[in-house]
């Protein structure tokens, strides 16, 4: 396949309805994360790459530094 994915398509393999999947995709391409493309009545989603690896890295260093701080201690 081309990488996208219908709207339709991904609310067809979620537990979730049609409203939320368009909602928590139109956060995730107002984030930068994915991009969509309209076709017709349509909208075509495919995930930004570049900003999915920038995003995933600044996880990793956020991840990195509450590890290396955390004072919690058991009991």
């Amino acid at each position: 396949e081309s990488g996208e994915c219908m709207c339709g398509r991904i609310v067809d393999v979620l537990p979730l309805s049609q409203a939320t999947v368009s909602q928590h995709l139109r956060t995730l391409k107002n984030a930068g994360l994915i991009k969509g493309n309209i076709e017709g009545q349509r909208v075509c989603y495919c995930i930004d790459e570049k900003a999915f690896r920038l995003f995933e890295n600044e996880i990793n260093a956020f991840l990195k530094i509450i590890t290396i701080n955390n004072t919690c201690k058991n009991g």
